[in-house]
């Protein structure tokens, strides 16, 4: 282990899904922790995550990719690893959509799963792949509150994470024993995007607040330092787990 445990000083990481929220958080904990950064996503970097990598002396670089397309998924895996070694891969990228099950859109459901879990799944597989060549290498996977509970009015999603919860134990298994830790977080109730709609209601607003231990919602801050965790050397021997980032909601 390194001098500073928490170190990532020299290693090349792939966040998904850094334009804003909790990639946004990781890919610059990432960054301040020492490693170079390639972030997946349809719009361009952010102009802080740009600027402060120049400031840190790292580089960070942009793939477009739309993680719903198979092929573009593919095409930017291999236009990553043409620039070099992946020791980090964090599967950040989510999509969600609210609606009824009994009328949810079957299109949607399988948009919800295309981007939550099968981009998840190949990036693991294509760039897992080399790590395991190398014998050594870090996934961290986002998962939800919703990969232990069911939610309401997001079927599509809750499938999607409580299969990412099971995948990261799948690859776990196969992969921990060859160098290549496999684990997730699972963020709580985050002041983010994704939740406008909680976010706007006032009722629900209340009772989520009411049950979380901690006083307050999770921000993606509060994120990017346990996925820093599970991605140094401090956390060489913790696989297979899925975690809870959440201010202590499920232990309520």
């Amino acid at each position: 282990m390194s001098a500073d445990p928490f170190s990532l000083a020299g290693r090349r990481a792939v966040v998904t899904g850094a334009s804003r929220g909790i990639g946004h958080a990781v890919a610059g904990e990432l960054l301040r922790a020492g490693a170079d950064v390639a972030v997946l996503q349809r719009s361009g970097p952010a102009e802080d995550l740009v600027a402060l990598a120049a400031d840190l002396g790292r580089r960070l670089e942009h793939h477009r990719t739309d993680l719903a397309d198979a092929a573009e998924v593919e095409a930017s895996a291999s236009a990553v690893l043409a620039g070099g070694a992946v020791e980090i891969l964090v599967n950040n990228a989510g999509t969600q959509y609210r609606a009824p099950a009994e009328t949810f859109p079957a299109d949607r459901f399988d948009e919800v799963l295309a981007v939550n879990l099968r981009a998840v799944f190949r990036l693991c597989q294509l760039l897992g792949a080399p790590m395991l060549r190398a014998g050594a290498g870090r996934i961290v996977t986002v998962a939800s509150l919703l990969s232990f509970q069911g939610g309401v009015m997001v079927p599509a999603y809750a499938a999607s994470k409580g299969a990412v919860a099971q995948l990261t134990k799948a690859l776990s298994n196969e992969w921990a024993g060859r160098g290549v830790t496999v684990n997730a977080v699972a963020p709580g109730y985050l002041d983010t995007e994704l939740n406008e709609a909680l976010l706007a209601d006032p009722t629900r607003h209340r009772q989520i607040l009411e049950r979380i231990p901690a006083g307050r919602w999770g921000r993606p801050a509060d994120v990017g330092g346990a996925v820093r965790f599970l991605c140094s050397p401090a956390a060489a021997y913790v696989t297979g787990v899925v975690l809870p980032v959440d201010g202590g909601w499920l232990a309520r």
